[in-house]
């Protein structure tokens, strides 16, 4: 997924997204889980860098990896204005390649929903784990089942905004609990107040609780916490997001 000129809109389309949410949670797990440990993150699939960003101005050395060159180039550009040296890295994050290791490791956003196999998944599970410090973090949420399911599969979504709209359907993928996401965008020209139209085709999958569960402890990752929601009770059948947080021992 490169992304292209859907990088450059990502911000407004994201503007209303919990950011403050992962990054309350990500401080409740790194007290609860790792007191004491050193406050270095590395962010996988960053994106345009908001969250990367949001923990840096919390006092954490944050390192950044995302496929897209074009959302990186968002991503620089924020931290620059901002003040921040953030080294951002174009990398897939099942072939992770950066130097040093970290006391958290975070995969948010759903992110990791964007890999199409579970060998993927599995890689991406094995590469944080060798970039880990001792006691470190792997922090990540996902898309339950139900959510790709019933919340996307034979859904339209639509935003008739002023300068951005879009027509957004999904169908079912074919691998089980997969989403294929077909979006055109329509964005306001201000030099002659038309709107250009563009298309992108998105690519999500899912996997049950206890896969996940399973590949983390393959990777020798000892589980610590699985949640749901931005909560700390446990996911349920009717939960949107589940999240993980496990340990490197």
């Amino acid at each position: 997924m490169s992304y292209g000129r859907f990088a450059y809109l990502y911000d407004q389309l994201m503007e209303d997204a919990p950011y403050d949410e992962w990054v309350a949670f990500v401080h409740v797990a790194w007290e609860k889980f790792s007191p004491g440990r050193e406050k270095s993150l590395l962010d996988l699939g960053c994106g345009t860098g908001e969250l990367s960003l949001r923990f840096a101005k919390q006092g954490f050395s944050v390192t950044g990896v995302d496929l897209s060159a074009d959302m990186l180039s968002v991503a620089r550009a924020k931290s620059e204005d901002a003040g921040f040296s953030i080294p951002f890295y174009e990398q897939d994050m099942a072939q992770l390649e950066v130097p040093g290791n970290y006391g958290i490791i975070g995969i948010f956003c759903d992110s990791l929903n964007y890999l199409r196999t579970e060998e993927e998944v599995k890689s991406t599970f094995l590469q944080a784990a060798s970039h880990l410090s001792q006691g470190g973090l792997l922090i990540f949420d996902v898309h339950s089942t139900d959510k790709i399911e019933n919340g996307f599969v034979n859904k339209s979504f639509s935003l008739n905004g002023d300068r951005v709209s879009y027509i957004w359907d999904s169908f079912s993928g074919d691998e089980p609990y997969s989403v294929e996401h077909e979006i055109s965008f329509f964005v306001l020209d201000e030099s002659d107040g038309r709107y250009a139209r563009f298309d992108e085709v998105h690519y999500q999958r899912t996997y049950q609780v206890e896969e996940y569960r399973g590949w983390l402890t393959e990777a020798g990752l000892k589980i610590v916490s699985i949640t749901a929601d931005f909560t700390s009770s446990s996911p349920g059948s009717d939960s949107e997001r589940i999240f993980f947080v496990a340990k490197k021992e």
